[in-house]
């Protein structure tokens, strides 16, 4: 066990509080919702996605920034993961919290959230294919645990925001 510790890959490469973000994986017919973004002047796939704000639970999080970004409106209904990720150039930790649900009422005329370009239903086989503009690993990581199957109960994560979070007891999932 020691030896996985001293992979330079672990959590203490990692700043020393990760930021903490919440994305969206959902599905119709085969296909996957995904926003194209600008990042630091390069387009960019990625997952609905954003940063938990002050005071809000994680399922409000992923409901806000779907719409957001989207501008459908997301019903989550499993949570897929808890992802880690260091970003290579910036040394930046991030702890993902994804979710698996459904969209619905689409707003078609709603602006997008700044640097959102378009958003697109893409194949696993198309995402795959953008994997050098995918805006982190984390993207096809989530497809690939969608496509296993892996869900788990939102119940232990419902309420859960940063103010709660050091006072939450540990429960098993």
């Amino acid at each position: 066990m020691a030896a996985v510790f001293d992979s330079p890959a672990i959590i203490h490469q990692m700043a020393r509080i990760p930021d903490i973000t919440v994305a969206a994986v959902t599905e119709t017919d085969g296909r996957f919702l995904v926003v194209e973004e600008r990042i630091n002047r390069r387009l960019v796939f990625n997952q609905p996605a954003g940063h938990v704000e002050h005071g809000e639970t994680l399922l409000d999080a992923v409901v806000r920034e779907v719409r957001e970004e989207t501008a459908w409106g997301f019903q989550p209904q499993a949570l897929l993961g808890v992802y880690l990720w260091r970003n290579p150039a910036s040394g930046r930790g991030y702890m993902r919290f994804a979710f698996t649900g459904t969209v619905a009422d689409h707003h078609a005329k709603q602006p997008l959230d700044r640097g959102i370009v378009c958003t697109h239903w893409l194949s696993p086989n198309d995402l795959r294919e953008r994997e050098p503009r995918l805006r982190s690993p984390l993207v096809l990581r989530c497809i690939e645990d969608y496509l296993s199957g892996t869900r788990l109960p939102l119940d232990p994560i419902a309420k859960l925001d940063i103010h709660s979070a050091a006072t939450v007891e540990a429960v098993n999932i």
